[in-house]
């Protein structure tokens, strides 16, 4: 199903002129050797990219038949400095023979060609001295080991473009010298492909590129069938999914169909009736897993969001918008010389956003700590991490490596969350103490998703609560409302002065064991109690044991031995919900709700 919805991708991509014709790849090229209609090297010209700080490679639509691995492998009219000139930085141990090569190849390919360019290029490769590189005009040791293109002074075509070659390249590669049978892909019956190219840009993974099928050991093989024959693809399909896959991996400023969600990294297209309404799904998508900085847009974002959870069918809300438009969301991650699929979702556009109003309705606290539409996928899962002491902010490097694909296949399917995202975010409160309102949200997701996609709920379940509810009977919440409140006491009687407060040192312990932490701590706040009184805030003093023997009345005779992660994760809801309320203004915002909706951007 992947392979053929990618293969289908490809033929859409085709007819638009957005990628490269069978037997054709997009390859990295630095350089280009002009030379002269009778065959002397002129000089080098510098193609890359220089607008950015450091130069970079343009992609080129260059004939290639397969991928090079380990053997001695030459490409016609392009190539690395070894190959196409016999020269490297390092010693090259194979050099002669990858630049002999080279030369074999161009004259079996070209040899019997009467074009006046061609015959001019094979002169040059007769007569090439690999030291002659270093003399031409334009040489810098940072075109060694570059890919170089050719072409003839005065043309605006490189050689590999001209009709010629590709008449003579079309013939190659519709030669059917390999073995045949049906393709798993399409069904037809073809030559098949020996070998499958490699996958670049994703992140981690080699930088030469990864395998998404490859049978390199006997222990991948079975029914006495050989290597590739064990995935009987046609050569077509073959180079159809790869190239439109590499299409949607590479790293451009203008593609907007891929993302980073911790290690995995996430591509997506659709498959609408035209180009204007696929093209608007994407943006929709790209804008749902990276909320927009622009006013404008993130208030459209979030009518479009609005409108959805109402009922309201997409074509209603922007005429762009097809609900049908079926939708494919692929996760790679690296492994090894290979890549693994962390997640594969096919869903039409409306299904896919009320997934993602699902997910907003399951983050939703009160009060909100972020602005607007909740923030990306890959923001959230570093809430996960440990929070660093030098800049005092959690790092992607430290995100769990599948917990992030974990999160995103929930958020993108509707299923639960990873449980190890609940038992994560619970560690991180007892191990740095810092009961953030992102990690709070999370908590309240799973629990309150659990909740809801329970097959057999019980009438004494009770709902995640939004923001406080002082009705709420649950021992994890009232408990976590009581801690706040021994907090608040605490603050209350030593002032700003205060070096730690008991969610410093007892939080771990009175969230995982109650009974061993919570009669010492009722025992003290009574001091803190009378200090209060004593320094004339009697007031405050009286509202908050009152607020404390409230919250006891619900709790019943003794406290808890233990709480399950379930609980602890309530615990924190309920601090939250109590430690933020004392804040709370007339209009039922929170004076220090932490916005951190600019670090999600």
């Amino acid at each position: 199903m992947m392979l053929s919805a990618l293969n289908d991708y490809y033929h859409r991509l085709a007819v638009q002129g957005k990628v490269p014709a069978p037997g054709f790849s997009s390859e990295k090229v630095s350089f280009a050797l002009i030379l002269s209609a009778d065959g002397q090297p002129i000089e080098i010209a510098d193609l890359r990219d220089t607008t950015g700080k450091k130069p970079r490679p343009v992609l080129m639509q260059v004939p290639i038949d397969k991928s090079r691995t380990s053997g001695i492998h030459a490409y016609p009219l392009w190539d690395k400095t070894a190959y196409a000139f016999g020269v490297t930085k390092g010693a090259g141990k194979r050099l002669a023979d990858e630049h002999a090569a080279f030369k074999e190849r161009q004259l079996e390919l070209f040899g019997d060609s009467d074009d006046p360019d061609l015959r001019a290029f094979l002169r040059l490769m007769e007569q090439w001295q690999p030291e002659r590189l270093k003399t031409l005009p334009g040489y810098s040791d940072e075109a060694l080991d570059a890919n170089f293109v050719f072409r003839i002074d005065g043309q605006h075509a490189y050689l590999h473009e001209k009709t010629a070659v590709r008449d003579i390249w079309r013939e190659v590669m519709e030669k059917d010298d390999g073995a045949h049978g049906q393709c798993l892909v399409t069904g037809e019956t073809g030559p098949l492909a020996p070998g499958h190219p490699r996958i670049r840009e994703v992140n981690g993974a080699q930088s030469s590129g990864a395998a998404l099928i490859s049978f390199n050991s006997d222990a991948y093989e079975s029914y006495s069938k050989g290597g590739m024959a064990n995935a009987s693809i046609s050569k077509a399909a073959v180079f159809g999914y790869a190239t439109a896959l590499n299409h949607i991996l590479r790293r451009d400023a203008h593609n907007h169909q891929r993302l980073q969600i911790g290690d995995a990294t996430v591509v997506f297209w659709a498959r609408a009736q035209d180009t204007v309404h696929a093209e608007a799904a994407e943006g929709l998508f790209a804008l749902l897993n990276n909320p927009p900085t622009d006013e404008q847009e993130a208030a459209r974002l979030k009518t479009v969001l609005e409108g959805v959870a109402m009922g309201r069918p997409l074509a209603s809300l922007d005429p762009e918008l097809d609900g049908s438009t079926e939708f494919f969301v692929l996760g790679l991650a690296p492994n090894a010389a290979r890549l693994s699929i962390r997640f594969w979702c096919v869903n039409d556009l409306d299904h896919l956003v009320r997934h993602y109003v699902d997910h907003r309705r399951d983050l939703a606290l009160e009060p909100s700590p972020w602005k607007g539409v909740a923030p990306s996928s890959s923001w959230l899962t570093k809430q996960t991490a440990p929070i660093r002491k030098k800049d005092g902010k959690p790092s992607a490097e430290d995100v769990p490596p599948q917990l992030a694909g974990e999160l995103m296949r929930s958020i993108i399917t509707g299923c639960r969350y990873p449980r190890a995202l609940l038992n994560n975010i619970v560690m991180r409160f007892r191990s740095d103490g810092q009961v953030t309102g992102p990690r709070v949200a999370l908590c309240k997701a799973v629990l309150a998703r659990e909740a809801r996609l329970a097959a057999h709920m019980t009438s004494s379940t009770q709902e995640v609560p939004v923001s406080l509810d002082p009705h709420s009977t649950h021992q994890g919440y009232l408990l976590g409302r009581l801690f706040a409140e021994l907090e608040n006491a605490q603050r209350s009687a030593l002032g700003k002065e205060l070096n730690a407060t008991i969610r410093d040192r007892y939080y771990g312990a009175a969230s995982a064991t109650p009974a061993s932490v919570f009669p010492m701590l009722l025992r003290n706040v009574q001091h803190h109690l009378s200090n209060m009184r004593k320094k004339e805030k009697g007031g405050l003093a009286h509202k908050i044991e009152s607020e404390i023997g409230a919250i006891i009345d619900g709790l019943g005779e003794s406290f808890p031995k233990s709480l399950r992660i379930e609980d602890q994760g309530r615990f924190a809801i309920g601090y939250y919900h109590q430690s933020q309320a004392r804040f709370a203004t007339k209009d039922g915002a929170a004076n220090n709700a932490e916005d951190e909706q600019g670090e999600s951007k």
